[in-house]
């Protein structure tokens, strides 16, 4: 099982960036696929990002294309989100979650609020 703990979120003017962090526990980071969701108030949770073991693949929602990357630091056991040309509709709840692709079981931290002001 890994542990995730997310950081970065803020208060952010609509245009400005932001740089989530998602640190995960144990020795297995390498072996999970990670991905980044979102959730507002009465909606579901959805898909933002994820980015394979290897970091060599990488896929987003249609709504980030071209604004948000996704990254990992093996060595440090780390995923990342950068978010640039932030709009409002990008507020929201951020989850990272961890993919096992030995058990089929995923992972979720706590979540980091992010609020993007107009």
């Amino acid at each position: 099982q890994v542990q995730l703990v997310e950081s970065g979120g803020g208060l952010v003017q609509a245009g400005g960036s932001l740089r989530l962090s998602c640190a995960a526990s144990g020795r297995t980071f390498i072996t999970y696929v990670m991905n980044w969701f979102r959730q507002v108030p009465g909606k579901e949770r959805e898909f933002v990002a994820s980015v394979s073991q290897s970091g060599g693949s990488r896929y987003y929602a249609d709504s980030v294309k071209g604004r948000l990357t996704i990254s990992r630091d093996n060595a440090n056991n780390t995923v990342y989100l950068q978010m640039n040309r932030l709009k409002p509709e990008d507020t929201a709840v951020y989850y990272c979650a961890a993919d096992s692709v030995f058990s089929g079981s995923r992972f979720w931290g706590q979540g980091t609020q992010v609020t993007v002001s107009s």
